[in-house]
């Protein structure tokens, strides 16, 4: 079969292999997609909103890219994107290389390096809720926040080099708008959308996919379920990892993991907002791999 069609084909049977056991575990699906939207509500959607909004009000203020020094755009590239939660950094990248402040080259290494989760969610539902123990909380912020800058450091070594500085294509001047805050509203809905829909179908696939791998394979339910929803959700992973995992030493280090591993539900949420902007993917995933490999040993270190 030729590969233009082979693909599809396989897209085609993955997409009905799905509708099928959607269909054959209805309740099991309903209760994912509960689970996942209870998750959004309560732990996501309090801690994201508002620094979205406020992001985005910020990144609409007038400027001049020209006569911001580069080094300058980085580092307001990483603070806002990098303090925000998933999936803001995509969000201030994507607008700084629409408002002309970075070229594509520069957006996609910082796509990479500006992504961690939002002190909130780390602190407040991570230390508070799930360790119990908001210094811990903070630990693994910190830990995240030093792979990030390590990374971060490379990337502005890397870029030191890059000799697309004059290419920077500067937008033609649109009138500013009277009303920037119901502007930074009106987009941050969009965002918020795409975070729900992502979180929600995600978790009830998560929750069919493990469901079925116990039923056929001899698997621990808590491991397959963790497994499987970290795998696909963040959020709804970490849950399961507090509910099966909690008392076991290896608990944090697990949930660092998990964090640090995003979950498809956060890395399509960045696919779709970075292709927006035609941003090169694979920076990202370097950088994912990167935090997988030395969030959970700094985490280690400082526990």
């Amino acid at each position: 079969m030729h590969e233009s069609h082979f693909y599809p084909m396989i897209s085609i049977l993955t997409v009905w292999g799905l509708i099928i056991l959607f269909i054959l575990q209805p309740g099991i699906a309903h209760d994912g997609a509960v689970a996942g939207a209870k998750l959004f509500v309560h732990a996501l959607l309090p801690y994201l909103l508002p620094y979205i909004i406020l992001t985005q009000w910020l990144l609409k203020m007038p400027g001049n890219p020209k006569e911001t020094p580069k080094w300058r755009r980085y580092i307001k590239a990483y603070v806002l994107g990098s303090f925000g939660g998933f999936p803001v950094g995509a969000v201030t990248v994507t607008e700084m290389l629409k408002n002309g402040e970075l070229t594509k080259k520069q957006s996609s290494f910082l796509l990479a390096a500006c992504h961690a989760p939002g002190p909130m969610f780390i602190i407040g539902f991570v230390g508070t809720e799930l360790f119990g123990n908001v210094s811990n909380g903070w630990k693994l912020l910190i830990a995240i926040h030093i792979a990030n800058l390590l990374f971060f450091i490379l990337t502005i070594l890397f870029m030191a080099k890059d000799n697309e500085s004059e290419s920077v294509q500067i937008r033609p001047h649109k009138p500013s708008s009277t009303l920037p805050l119901l502007d930074a509203i009106k987009e941050s809905s969009s965002v918020i959308i795409l975070v729900a829909t992502t979180v929600i179908f995600f978790s009830s696939l998560g929750n069919v996919l493990s469901t079925v791998t116990t039923s056929a394979f001899t698997v621990d339910m808590g491991i397959a379920k963790t497994f499987a929803l970290a795998l696909f959700e963040m959020t709804s992973g970490v849950q399961s990892a507090t509910e099966h995992f909690y008392h076991d030493a290896i608990f944090p280090f697990l949930i660092a993991a998990i964090i640090s591993m995003n979950g498809l539900s956060i890395h399509m949420q960045v696919f779709v907002i970075a292709k927006a902007g035609n941003i090169s993917m694979i920076p990202y995933v370097l950088g994912r791999v990167w935090s997988i490999l030395f969030v959970p040993i700094i985490f280690y270190l400082a526990y």
